[in-house]
């Protein structure tokens, strides 16, 4: 069993989006087997269709420049990548985010590019399932739980592979611990 522990960041405005759509600009994963080691990392940005501009508060917020995200390929060739790498055809991977936001994100943009689904039903909202595990009402943001934890967050927060990187010292700590298919 693979965990992929995983973020995204996606279009973001202050506001609605235009055209009331929110797309993928980055896919940041790290691959964790079932003893608790690192196995690979993913990191890529994706190309916008539908608002191919960032706005200024997306830029701001992520740190991802205009340039990245023109340079990138379209959502279908870098999913089917981030598809190949984590291994979802081999029925044995579950992906961890923290929220359940980037599950919701990963089957829009599914939908919106024509591709078959399915693969994320394999998920757990480590949030949620953090919430659980240390019984608390509410669960802190990322980077709070991250140094909480007594680790130092490192890298850029708000980039996807820097969130999954620090989740993944997270879920690593708990390995064992973790009620993952509730």
């Amino acid at each position: 069993m693979n965990f992929i522990i995983f973020d995204l960041e996606a279009t973001c405005w202050r506001g609605r989006p235009p055209k009331g759509i929110t797309e993928i600009i980055e896919i940041g994963a790290v691959k964790v087997d079932r003893s608790g080691d690192v196995v690979d990392t993913f990191s890529e940005f994706v190309k916008p269709m539908v608002n191919p501009h960032l706005s200024g508060f997306c830029k701001s917020l992520t740190n991802i420049s205009q340039e990245e995200v023109d340079g990138a390929e379209y959502f279908d060739r870098v999913v089917s990548r981030f598809m190949e790498w984590g291994e979802v055809y081999d029925d044995e991977y579950l992906l961890c985010s923290w929220g359940h936001d980037d599950s919701l994100l990963l089957r829009n943009d599914c939908r919106l590019h024509k591709i078959e689904e399915h693969w994320v039903n394999e998920f757990v909202d480590l949030k949620k399932s953090y919430r659980n595990l240390k019984q608390l009402k509410h669960a802190s943001g990322l980077k709070s739980t991250v140094k909480k934890e007594g680790f130092e967050f490192t890298g850029i927060h708000h980039r996807a592979i820097s969130d999954a990187e620090n989740l993944a010292k997270v879920f690593i700590k708990h390995l064992e611990d973790w009620d993952l298919f509730r």
